[in-house]
């Protein structure tokens, strides 16, 4: 019972120095970097070495510093056979041409800190940054140059830009090399869709163009209506304005007949006549006595 007793607590010792060891000692490859976090917040970064962190406090994530490559506008399968992915290989050039063209990317990890924590995908995001690189730059030569004596300038352009992009993105990556594999015309399939886009787009042009002619042909018309119905408008409500008018007169003159005709004959001579002197005479003298000055 007593070596029992004492052979436990020493068993219990060894345990947690096991666990204490195998969680607390870790191994950083040649081409590796780590990352040390605890609670979420990051320690130190580690490169090739043996090192010791806090037991089930700190967190160790590797990193792998190697350089990787992928191909784009085209996909290995599993018998080591380049299949075409049209969706990235297909690129409009400045003629307004089509051509397929096929790069090799070379990448690896700059930071780890910023490749662990600053995107959710890195590879993704620097797959889409090198499809824009490609379409930028493919646009600005003609497809002659493109297929033949282009391939070099374009790769290099190229690779500017995705430098250019990976240094203000900040996604702990970085372009090692980049290469174009092959650029040649595309299939009849891909031809035949694009002449349907573009047939589609010329006839939305046409249908657009006759929608603006048939406008300004026809909104000047609906003005000139619109100015007569608001003419045609006025005139009725001056009518029946003045109808009003000449049936309130009428019920004056009903009741006050003489009266209403000297008003109505005042009211027209002074409309007619706004400025006519008045001068009394008696009809034989000579001497005439203008009243407008008095």
């Amino acid at each position: 019972m007593r070596q029992q007793k004492f052979f436990l607590p020493v068993i219990i010792i060894i345990a947690a120095a096991v666990l204490v060891a195998l969680d607390g000692f870790y191994t950083v490859g040649e081409q590796e970097q780590a990352v040390i976090t605890m609670f979420g917040s990051i320690v130190r970064t580690d490169t090739a070495g043996l090192y010791f962190k806090l037991p089930f406090i700190q967190r160790v994530h590797i990193v792998d510093m190697t350089t990787h490559g992928t191909g784009i506008g085209y996909e290995t399968d599993r018998s080591g056979r380049n299949i075409t992915r049209d969706d990235e290989s297909v690129m409009i050039t400045s003629d307004f041409n089509f051509v397929n063209i096929d790069f090799y990317l070379e990448y690896k990890v700059s930071d780890p800190v910023a490749y662990l924590y600053n995107s959710d995908n890195p590879e993704n995001i620097l797959r889409n940054m090198l499809l824009s690189c490609i379409r930028a730059v493919v646009s600005d030569y003609p497809v002659d140059e493109v297929i033949t004596t282009g391939k070099n300038q374009i790769q290099v352009s190229v690779r500017e830009r995705l430098t250019d992009m990976l240094a203000a993105s900040n996604i702990g990556l970085q372009c090692v090399n980049l290469t174009v594999q092959d650029a040649e015309p595309p299939t009849d399939k891909i031809i035949q869709a694009f002449k349907e886009v573009e047939t589609a787009r010329q006839a939305r042009e046409t249908m657009i163009n006759a929608a603006k002619k048939y406008q300004s042909e026809q909104l000047p018309k609906a003005e000139a209506e619109a100015d007569q119905v608001a003419v045609k408008s006025s005139r009725i409500a001056e009518a029946n304005g003045q109808a009003v008018r000449f049936n309130n007169m009428y019920e004056e003159y009903k009741a006050y007949p003489l009266i209403t005709k000297q008003r109505l004959f005042y009211e027209a001579v002074e409309e007619i006549l706004p400025n006519a002197k008045v001068i009394i005479t008696d009809g034989e003298t000579n001497n005439l006595m203008p009243i407008d000055k008095f």
